[in-house]
């Protein structure tokens, strides 16, 4: 291996670099024996967790994420024509090849190649040139990938990974901030769109940091909007310990639209008072003792039609008949909440107080799963499990809920002890084993590397 890519991984990875550097060679190799010898780049683009700001993104709320050192990583070999040529060195991945351009046929619904697609689309509508393609092979297997399916986005990760090498290769010029919201953009293409959070974080992380990013775009118009970001520094001697409880309720994306319909519910009765309030972002500016009053507690479908509130008009998917009674005052009040807590946690951060953002962490549990209701069972349980360990100072669930991980807040050097805690009791109830991972706030996605020969 060259010296300097044992250079790259050390700058990425810290100083003990034997298992990347066993992993980044597995890379090479496979790539070699799939497309030949010859010059090869070598990208990666980290997962996520978001420490705190839950379901507040949507409504153009604050969120503070951190990348984490579990990566995807991409060995590509520019293309003199416009094809992608796409392999996965993980199981159940087949190849996948496309052409660029501005109407990509997509693949099957769910087919892992269409966050490829999406993003090579997007770029060619935004470039409005000819893209010149690349044969790229990916490695993402853990124990040092993104782990598919445990809310730390993977899928995210393979469309920025994509995006960020079409355009370096094709010298579009993009910066991160503006290539994050055209990934984010490209989500569309595969039929799911959960916000920029997942992009910014994968783009512009910084090692030691965690980033505040505000959802509401500070430039509209017709060109790529902006975002404010602020680089927020993590205290030393912690780490974050994420915790993959195996739950994958298949109602997540009925629920998840039931929130937002009920937020957006809240908006349109507090719209009636204060006619400027276009998301519940807005309310930071107003004392909840005087909005509180103002929204009902719940509603259901009579309630809707009394008030005049055409659903369709909120949302533009069919909500079941069991969703109501609609429960509009404590989901609009989660939210509230929350933005609050994620300045406070900024402030706290800067300021090096760890037990005050740690406070702040376990009220924000509290909220998304009593007054957000977007927890579970299993959740529950390792959220109590995990602040029975010596050593740790806050859990919560992160992602969107209802299954997933959660994320801890622990001293350095109690992972051991924290994983033999808490498996086997989280077994012992569920009868599911989850995974823990170690995580440290990592660097943003980037070029790791140009390789010279294979």
């Amino acid at each position: 291996m060259s010296t300097n890519l044992r250079a790259s991984l050390r700058r990425i990875y810290g100083n003990d670099i034997r298992a990347q550097e066993g992993r980044y060679y597995a890379a090479l190799t496979a790539f070699r024996q799939r497309f030949g010898p010859g010059p090869v780049e070598i990208y990666r683009v980290p997962g996520r967790v978001n420490l705190i700001g839950e379901h507040t993104d949507y409504q153009q709320g604050y969120v503070l994420p951190v990348a984490l050192d579990k990566d995807l990583v991409f060995v590509v070999r520019r293309r003199s024509d416009a094809h992608v040529a796409l392999e996965n060195m993980e199981l159940g991945f087949t190849p996948r090849h496309f052409t660029i351009s501005d109407e990509i046929p997509s693949g099957p619904k769910g087919d892992w190649g269409n966050y490829a697609r999406g993003a090579a689309q997007m770029l060619s509508r935004a470039a409005q040139q000819p893209l010149q393609g690349a044969d790229v092979l990916l490695s993402s297997a853990p124990p040092h990938g993104v782990p598919r399916g445990a809310g730390l986005s993977s899928s995210s990760a393979l469309t920025v990974g994509i995006a960020l090498i079409l355009a370096q290769g094709n010298g579009l010029g993009h910066s991160p901030a503006e290539l994050a919201w055209l990934s984010g953009e490209a989500e569309w293409y595969v039929g799911t769109r959960g916000g920029i959070m997942d992009q910014f974080i994968a783009l512009l992380g910084q090692k030691d940091h965690a980033l505040f990013l505000d959802c509401r775009a500070v430039s509209q118009g017709e060109g790529i909007p902006r975002f404010r970001t602020q680089q927020v520094p993590l205290p030393g001697g912690f780490q974050f310990l994420v915790v993959d409880s195996k739950v994958r309720h298949q109602n997540v994306r009925s629920d998840f639209n039931v929130r937002v319909a009920e937020g957006r519910m809240g908006v349109a009765l507090l719209q009636r008072r204060y006619p400027q309030i276009t998301h519940l972002r807005d309310l930071e500016a107003y004392d909840w003792r005087e909005i509180e009053p103002l929204l009902p507690q719940a509603l259901g479908w009579d309630d809707l039609a009394d008030l005049g509130i055409q659903l369709h008009h909120l949302i533009d998917v069919e909500l079941p008949r069991q969703a109501a009674p609609f429960q509009v005052r404590a989901r609009c009040r989660h939210v509230v909440s929350e933005n609050a807590r994620v300045r406070e946690s900024v402030a706290a951060l800067n300021q090096g107080e760890v037990a005050r953002f740690a406070d702040l962490t376990n009220q924000a549990h509290k909220s998304v799963s009593h007054d957000y209701g977007a927890s579970c069972p299993e959740l529950e349980l390792l959220v109590r499990l995990a602040r029975g360990v010596q050593g740790v100072l806050a859990a919560r669930m992160t992602g969107a809920g209802w299954g997933g991980c959660i994320v801890a807040l622990a001293e350095q050097g109690c992972e051991r002890a924290f994983a033999a805690h808490l498996r086997p009791r989280y077994h012992q109830e569920t009868g599911l084993w989850p995974d823990v991972f170690a995580c440290r706030a990592s660097q943003g996605a980037g070029l790791v590397a140009h390789v010279a020969t294979l």
